[in-house]
């Protein structure tokens, strides 16, 4: 077992609002961690995807009320979207009582339709986090820092924790099997599996690349609209990633597109059938595939209201990762796979137009060493480090 770095982010939330909304895809360790923190307080603990629990909230302002002392856990919250109201009236109602804080933990797997839902309803009422997959903090360590397993692998607990790659893959492909043909429907239109398995994979092949919807669409034989919706749900979903454009103040000619990652590195594997690092190394993907799990691992330990964003110019000037951090502050990051990085023109012509307050190449390797007077080499663990403090 894994401790999650996340666990105090929680109690401390619990201890400011009413609610908080723990926010992250199917088997991130959502469940585990909410019965971690119901073991230490008096906590009622109710999965809505099981009919004996959704039948003990039939009445659900008596069963909640007489439950007004303890904190509620609701798990699987889109299973009972219309209970958001009557949450409203309680926790009001407990303010009057003194009962201002602690009062409901919600897991929710789908971003969109939980902060559709929960907007509506509990504004100044809620805390939102996000919780992601392991990441190299949780996983590694400063004598052992290698991220090799967890990029491989991904950060799925089931997936890093299993006995061998072989189990760890098999897990994987379950997981895409029961997304696309239990989950997905769930949350959104009716979409044929086979269609956006093949949808999924294409963004697999092309990681880190700007989207083009209407070569997606050609090779789909569908529309670029439906195959723009069809990413949304995905996103919507937490397994895919569009990457913004950075907007800077500047005359140049900026690509406008976003760029796509499948986030769980071990999910983009697994999609591309890669189910070890022997296979990951001889594919095309492989410098893409490091590119997009440096990105998820930087902006899961990155402070809250960071933005991040790329940049790129019709004349070639590229940045991989903008980080715009509280206080204004810009960082600008390249990503390499390798352990001997090269920096090209278009690296430095773009920090000329950026201007940022630190600058950082990240590889594969652990030391750590400047490369300009302005740049830094380091590895992922010790830059994690310094972006978490």
């Amino acid at each position: 077992m894994i401790k999650r770095n996340i666990y105090q982010t929680v109690i401390q939330a619990l201890k400011r609002q009413a609610a908080v909304a723990l926010i992250g895809p199917r088997q991130v360790g959502k469940t585990t961690l909410a019965l971690d923190i119901a073991e230490e307080r008096d906590a009622v603990y109710l999965d809505l995807e099981s009919m004996s629990d959704r039948e003990k909230l039939s009445n659900a302002s008596m069963f909640l009320t007489h439950n007004e002392d303890k904190l509620v856990i609701l798990d699987e919250i889109h299973r009972m979207p219309e209970i958001f109201q009557t949450l409203r009236g309680l926790i009001d109602q407990g303010r009057r009582k003194g009962l201002k804080t602690g009062r409901f933990l919600i897991l929710g797997s789908a971003s969109i339709d939980l902060l559709r839902q929960s907007g509506e309803t509990l504004a100044g009422r809620i805390e939102y986090i996000d919780m992601e997959p392991l990441n190299v903090l949780e996983t590694g360590s400063k004598n052992n820092p290698d991220p090799t397993k967890l990029w491989v692998r991904g950060g799925f607990p089931d997936s890093y924790l299993a006995d061998s790659d072989e189990d760890s893959y098999a897990y994987r492909r379950n997981f895409i099997r029961t997304y696309l043909e239990r989950d997905v429907p769930q949350f959104g239109p009716r979409i044929p599996a086979e269609t956006l398995e093949r949808l999924w994979v294409m963004l697999a092949h092309s990681q880190g690349q700007c989207l083009n919807a209407s070569k997606l669409a050609g090779s789909l034989s569908t529309s670029a609209p439906t195959v723009s919706n069809y990413i949304d749900l995905l996103a919507d979903l937490l397994l895919v990633r569009r990457l913004q454009p950075f907007h800077a103040n500047t005359k140049k000619r900026l690509v406008k597109a976003p760029r796509v990652y499948v986030r769980d590195s071990g999910i983009m594997h697994a999609l591309l059938g890669l189910s070890d690092y022997n296979q990951l190394s001889g594919h095309p993907v492989f410098g893409a595939s490091w590119e997009g799990f440096v990105i998820e691992n930087l902006l899961s330990v990155a402070p809250p209201q960071t933005k991040a964003s790329f940049y790129r110019t019709s004349a070639g000037a590229e940045i991989d990762l903008i980080l715009e951090l509280p206080g204004s502050k810009i960082w600008t990051l390249e990503i390499k796979s390798g352990l001997t990085p090269k920096l090209v023109k278009g690296f430095h012509n773009a920090l000329e137009d950026i201007q940022p307050d630190r600058s950082f190449v990240v590889y594969s390797g652990k030391d750590r060493y400047p490369v300009t007077e302005e740049t830094q080499v380091i590895g992922l663990y010790e830059l994690a480090k310094e972006l978490a403090k």
